[in-house]
């Protein structure tokens, strides 16, 4: 208790720290969703609209923006939006398509969960360096613009890959 006190004077300061515990832990709950996700979907064939659908629907989390306390400079979207484009190399190396029977389906990555386990560790690396710096909100708005500009160049790889691949189905191949 006398430790308690020591460490949590300041309410203030325990009402952010525990803010943090629970945004790291919700960061760790979805990355393990992630993972469980894509797990499953190696045991179905690919499609199309499974590819382009994240971005999409993540998409409609810019709406936090209209709200003026998640305002970002141009600078401070930019700087998000190419921290994700340079995460989203690790991601698109990792990703590929196999045709299996009649099927293009997505290969699977050992390296994958370990990827997303260590992007996630950054991330919260990251969050604790620059929570001190800028404000909570601009820090969401800005990690979750580095999300989605990690999320959109993947899925478009991904796509352009899976055509790549869907055109070995149309393609006969011949014996000789």
């Amino acid at each position: 208790m006398i430790v308690y006190a020591i460490l949590w004077q300041d309410s203030e300061k325990e009402g952010m720290v525990l803010e943090a515990v629970f945004a790291t832990a919700v960061a760790a709950a979805m990355a393990i969703v992630a993972m469980m996700i894509r797990i499953k979907a190696a045991e179905k064939p690919a499609s199309v609209k499974k590819i382009i659908l994240p971005p999409l629907f993540m998409s409609s989390g810019f709406l936090m923006f209209t709200h003026p306390m998640f305002h970002l400079s141009i600078y401070q979207a930019l700087e998000a939006f190419l921290v994700g484009l340079l995460f989203s190399i690790i991601l698109i190396k990792t990703s590929g398509f196999e045709v299996r029977g009649e099927h293009v389906f997505l290969r699977r990555s050992r390296a994958f969960p370990f990827i997303l386990l260590g992007l996630l560790a950054f991330r919260i690396l990251l969050k604790a360096v620059l929570g001190h710096y800028i404000e909570w909100e601009a820090l969401s708005g800005m990690f979750f613009i580095l999300a989605f500009g990690m999320l959109l160049p993947w899925r478009l790889a991904m796509l352009i890959q899976f055509k790549k691949v869907e055109k070995q189905l149309d393609t006969p191949t011949s014996i000789t």
